[in-house]
Formats: structure tokens, C-alpha cells, sequence
């Protein structure tokens, strides 16, 4: 009877031929299976949302800065208040409160010092910058905005102007400011 095949015979043929789809499935396993556009969208948005908390990070590592300074101003003129008042022959001159601001803005990095001092009113802007190391300066400007550091410019660029004209008009009047009476 050659008309139908054993169940022996059957049950080792779909056993060769799963054996074979194994071996064409594994091959297949090594080869990089390309990104889904759902993985992709899943990896750029996990890639947004850290660039995001970088960023609120480097923000609040600005802000913790910001407060530590005016602790230390703060502290600074509670010392003073506390002190007893000197004489005038012993007292040292009191730091003007932009050069302190001058030298926190030259301690810190270039492009964190652009980001905070953007945010302060022009004059500030142009007081803090006067009294810093003109490297210092160049280099928060080069951080800055070019709008930020245009205003900056123009208006340290006028103040430089003014400067001539007062002492041409103090050179004019002989050496006295036109507000103070000469003494003798």
C-alpha cells in the first residue's frame, strides 16, 4: 500500500521543515532590524526632554548664583551696619557695590554671565562692565546676543563720549566741575 504515507514519515517531515524556518529565523536575528517611526519618535522625545531638564538645570544653577551673591551683599552691609562707625583718618574706602557685582560676574563662566547680565537694566549692564578686565568682558559679550551686545556697546560707547566732553568743559572752566565752587 504506497498510496498513504505513515504517520511516522509525516511527523519526521514537518519536524525537518520546522528545523529548517529555526535556522532561516536565527540567521534573520543578527541583521539590525531598522526603527520603527514610533521608536524613532519615542528616542527624539526622550532626547527633547533632556536637552529641557539640562537646561531648567543650568537655570537654576544661575538662580542658586544669583542668590548667593546677594546673601553675600547682604551679609556684607549687616557687617557694616554692626561695625562701629571709624574715623575718618582710619576708614578704608568702602568698595562700590558694582565693583563686588564686577567681580562675581568675572568668577563666573563667560556664557552663564551673558545669560544673567542680558536680563539687567542696561545701565547696570554698562556700570558692572566699566569696572571688569576688558577680557573678561569681551568674553561675556561674545556670549550675549548680538542685540544684548550691540546696546551694551553703544551705550559703554557714549558714556566713553561723555567722558572727553566733561573734561573739556572741566579743562574750560579751569580745572573745576561748573556744579562745585573753586576752592583755594
Amino acid at each position: 500500500m504506497i498510496g498513504r504515507p505513515s504517520l511516522l514519515v509525516l511527523t519526521a517531515a514537518s519536524a525537518a521543515l520546522a528545523g529548517v524556518a529555526n535556522a532561516v529565523g536565527m540567521a534573520g536575528a543578527d541583521a539590525p532590524v531598522p526603527p520603527s517611526r514610533l521608536g524613532v519618535a519615542i528616542a527624539e522625545d526622550g532626547n527633547a526632554r533632556d536637552k529641557a531638564a539640562t537646561r531648567r538645570g543650568r537655570t537654576l544653577d544661575l538662580r542658586e548664583q544669583a542668590v548667593r551673591a546677594a546673601e553675600m551683599r547682604l551679609k556684607a552691609s549687616a557687617d557694616a551696619a554692626a561695625a562701629p562707625p571709624a574715623s575718618a583718618a582710619n576708614a578704608a574706602p568702602v568698595p562700590d557695590q558694582f565693583d563686588e557685582l564686577a567681580r562675581i560676574y568675572q568668577a563666573m563662566k563667560p556664557a552663564a554671565a551673558a545669560l544673567v547680565m542680558e536680563q539687567l537694566e542696561l545701565d547696570v549692564q554698562m556700570r558692572v562692565a566699566q569696572r571688569m578686565r576688558e577680557r573678561s568682558t569681551a568674553m561675556i559679550m561674545a556670549a550675549m546676543t548680538p542685540k544684548g551686545a550691540a546696546a551694551l556697546t553703544m551705550a559703554l560707547a557714549r558714556r566713553q563720549a561723555a567722558r572727553p566732553a566733561k573734561t573739556a568743559a572741566a579743562a574750560a572752566t579751569g580745572g573745576a566741575s561748573p556744579a562745585l565752587p573753586r576752592t583755594r
